[in-house]
């Protein structure tokens, strides 16, 4: 398998999702139906390429885990029914689970609330060598807490903390986080599935009239797509201050499962073939005792 050639072609299907510059990001000139130049006819073609960037993607990580110096963090960030768990999926099947570890956010816990926001996140940023995969971040407290300003005052936080800055300090203090991972070896890669609110409807009527489907459907959803808009308004905010060079955002089309889990998959693939990932050579030592070992077998 040549990686060096696989990594060239995921790049050219990601980087036209890639922000590494959010000033003057619109999340309104990402057209959440984009296939870029695919088309219908071309779905199995790419099923295909996905199975292969699935391929690829257990040997990078086999290296990665070999060689035990970077860590990868994959965020994921979206609005209901935008396929996060779908990506997910399909896009990590052939990676080592000894390698990979998933976080999904919930709300708060009650011991949660009691520490600072980035806390939890803390606890579960992946060990060198092992791809971390967070469903829902940190990002959360510039979104959901954002859109429901109710949700700032069950933090107690001290109310001289809580200005009307506080989005702009929070951003701050994100790029300053993300930075110092990037400075220790943590590789971050975030991604925001966007899917359009008439998607969105369909997917959420398929879950409310297919019985094997029930079970995926929430209320709250319902509830939350009423804020739409003031969602929309809040990702392209997070997107416009948080996009950096060394953590930037893919705002991925998601009206097209097959085309988000390949753009992932791109992304993903082109983020690891760029550590320059090898298995550890052996020094003279430990050629001898392979040496040794083999002999020594070889006389059973």
């Amino acid at each position: 398998m040549n990686l060096k050639e696989i990594g060239r072609k995921a790049r050219k299907f990601s980087k036209p999702f890639r922000v590494r510059d959010g000033d003057g990001f619109r999340l309104s000139d990402v057209d959440p139906g984009d296939t870029l130049h695919l088309d219908s006819e071309d779905k199995p073609r790419a099923k295909e390429g996905l199975a292969i960037g699935v391929e690829a993607l257990a040997e990078l990580q086999d290296r990665l885990y070999a060689q035990d110096r970077w860590a990868v963090l994959l965020i994921f960030q979206a609005m209901d029914a935008a396929g996060k768990d779908g990506a997910i999926k399909h896009v990590m099947s052939g990676v080592n689970p000894q390698g990979c570890q998933v976080f999904s956010f919930k709300a708060p816990t009650s011991e949660e609330l009691d520490h600072d926001y980035l806390w939890r996140s803390m606890k579960s940023l992946p060990e060198r060598g092992r791809i971390g995969i967070f469903n829902r971040s940190y990002y959360e407290e510039t979104l959901v807490v954002r859109v429901h300003p109710d949700l700032l005052q069950k933090q107690r936080l001290p109310q001289e903390r809580i200005t009307k800055h506080i989005w702009k300090e929070r951003f701050q203090d994100i790029r300053a986080f993300e930075r110092y991972l990037h400075r220790n070896g943590v590789v971050v890669c975030k991604f925001f599935l966007h899917v359009s609110k008439k998607e969105q409807k369909r997917r959420f009527l398929e879950r409310v009239e297919n019985p094997e489907k029930n079970w995926k459907f929430s209320s709250a959803d319902i509830h939350e797509r009423g804020f739409w808009k003031e969602y929309q308004h809040a990702y392209e905010d997070m997107i416009r201050h948080t996009a950096t060079p060394e953590a930037p955002w893919y705002v991925v089309p998601a009206d097209n499962k097959w085309f988000t889990r390949l753009i992932v998959a791109s992304a993903v693939i082109d983020t690891l073939s760029k550590l320059d990932l090898h298995y550890p050579k052996v020094g003279p030592e430990k050629l001898k005792d392979l040496a040794a070992a083999r002999k020594k077998l070889l006389a059973e």
